[in-house]
């Protein structure tokens, strides 16, 4: 595995968007109470369960987390506030979101990097992909062309100048390999791997379907310079909730940042040292 810093656009697959309720019970007009906070499951949903089982009680927070298995309803259901914040996604990725849908949701502060990865069960090397290799691509705005200028990092590409977040397999100019690019569901990643010659999967679904990013992928972001740090994110005009500051106290401490490192070993990096 070669790990290489990436100076352009995470994390994330945008499906569909939905507006199906995720449920009631949000503290959002009760600065007082339970502060309910949105998560995909790993690392973000481990992180908080961390937060609430060992750090909330004893800073007076009640911590309620709601877990999602995609990119999209998270933000919607911030949004509709059925959610006080969430944690899940990357900067760049939340500002394609409001762009694209119309919402308001701001950062809080960052918590944790989640590197993109290069996986295959055909190669262990990019550089070495055969002529005609299927390459699988999160099909988000910002995921693809952050996938995508990895890839053009080790010279198996060539896009076009000032392509940058928004870059799409149209913008490839050089493609001496002729690889053909597969636009999938985020969340669908890692089960292409059969079917495909190399996947680009987001931190959080490689560890979902048991991958290690450490060892497993075969190029790897390094969190050097990486504007794509996951935040704790609210909707706009809530930054000051006292107890989303709580919360982003905690996500940030040492106790959080020794809870990373243990448990992920590299594979998530936490923002405190990183």
């Amino acid at each position: 595995m070669r790990t290489v810093t990436l100076p352009a656009a995470v994390i994330a697959g945008a499906l569909a968007l939905g507006l199906t309720a995720c449920g009631s019970g949000s503290g959002a007009d009760d600065k007082s109470g339970k502060l309910v906070v949105g998560a995909t499951p790993t690392p973000a949903g481990e992180v908080l369960t961390y937060v609430q089982q060992n750090l909330a009680k004893k800073a007076g927070l009640d911590l309620q987390i709601k877990e999602f298995t995609d990119y999209v309803l998270p933000n919607t259901a911030l949004q509709q506030g059925e959610l006080d914040a969430n944690l899940f996604q990357h900067t760049p990725y939340l500002e394609d979101f409001n762009k694209s849908k119309g919402t308001t949701l701001t950062p809080v502060t960052q918590v944790y990097l989640p590197p993109l990865g290069f996986y295959s069960k055909k190669t262990d090397d990019v550089t070495e992909l055969r002529d005609g290799a299927t390459v699988a691509l999160p099909n988000d705005a910002t995921n693809e062309a952050r996938a995508l200028e990895l890839l053009a990092s080790q010279g198996v590409i060539e896009l076009k100048k000032g392509a940058g977040v928004n870059a799409t397999p149209k913008d490839v100019v050089k493609n001496p390999k002729h690889l053909t690019f597969k636009e999938l569901e985020a969340a669908q990643l890692p089960r292409s791997l059969d079917d495909v010659d190399v996947a680009a999967v987001n931190n959080n679904f490689a560890l979902d379907a048991g991958l290690d990013p450490k060892k497993d992928a075969i190029l790897l972001e390094s969190a050097k310079n990486n504007p794509y740090n996951n935040v704790l994110a609210v909707k706009k005009g809530n930054e000051d909730d006292p107890r989303v500051k709580k919360l982003a106290k905690l996500l940030t401490s040492p106790e959080v940042k020794k809870f990373i490192e243990d448990k992920y070993k590299g594979s998530v990096l936490p923002v405190t040292g990183a």
